[in-house]
């Protein structure tokens, strides 16, 4: 897990930006207030069926990102995980495993930077123009961002905890969690079959909480709830 710390920055795309979906806007300033922890690579298979007991994915490897992993699924593995290490004494029960916030996972993408990627992409992430379109690959194979994650650009889209909506705040707001309720679930960071437009830094879109998809997988995220 890799250390964000809190800033602020500004999320979305401004209208100018190539690629752009009218989803991206209103660019809204968002100001996380506390540190959280970041995945620095996607849930991997490995980790999975350590605590699943399980492996659904289509393409499979242990250092290969988990796939065909609902949002049901993936919070799932968020509350198990977060019992597990709580009952052996290795987590606080003022901390949680969870899936990152929109706003925490384009945050950590963009790494301080405000072009469409956080740099080049073809060093920083598998997508359509550089996979071979064979599948997924292992993670932490391409360069990190600033900030020292990898795979935030393609690979597998990632399941964020918040429910989609189609446009952003447009005001400034602080550690927002999206909306109430819905019924699509946030997805973020394109994937191995995607296009280089889906992997931007402000791409976003929105999928049903039981899809499960071949390119589809999460990162995890650990907070204090408190």
């Amino acid at each position: 897990m890799i250390p964000i710390s809190p800033g602020m920055f500004t999320m979305g795309s401004p209208a100018n930006e190539q690629g752009r979906n009218d989803n991206e806007s209103p660019q809204t300033r968002v100001t996380i207030t506390k540190a959280f922890w970041l995945g620095m690579t996607e849930v991997t298979q490995r980790e999975w069926q350590a605590v699943m007991g399980t492996n659904p994915s289509f393409f499979k490897g242990d250092d290969l990102p988990v796939q065909q992993v609902s949002w049901d699924e993936a919070m799932a593995f968020c509350q198990k995980l977060t019992s597990r290490e709580r009952a052996a004494g290795r987590l606080p029960e003022v901390y949680a495993y969870m899936l990152p916030t929109e706003a925490q996972w384009e945050y950590a993408c963009r790494a301080g930077t405000r072009a469409n990627y956080a740099g080049n992409l073809s060093e920083m992430g598998w997508y359509r123009g550089n996979s071979g379109n064979t599948g997924t690959h292992a993670v932490a194979t391409k360069r990190a961002n600033a900030w020292g994650l990898r795979d935030m650009h393609g690979n597998v889209y990632e399941w964020c905890a918040d429910w989609y909506t189609d446009k952003l705040a447009g005001e400034d707001v602080l550690d927002p969690i999206g909306a109430v309720s819905g019924s699509n679930c946030v997805t973020r960071g394109g994937g191995w079959p995607g296009t280089a437009q889906s992997c931007r830094s402000g791409w976003r879109f929105g999928g049903e909480p039981d899809y499960r998809n071949f390119s589809q997988g999460f990162r995890l995220a650990l907070s204090s709830i408190r």
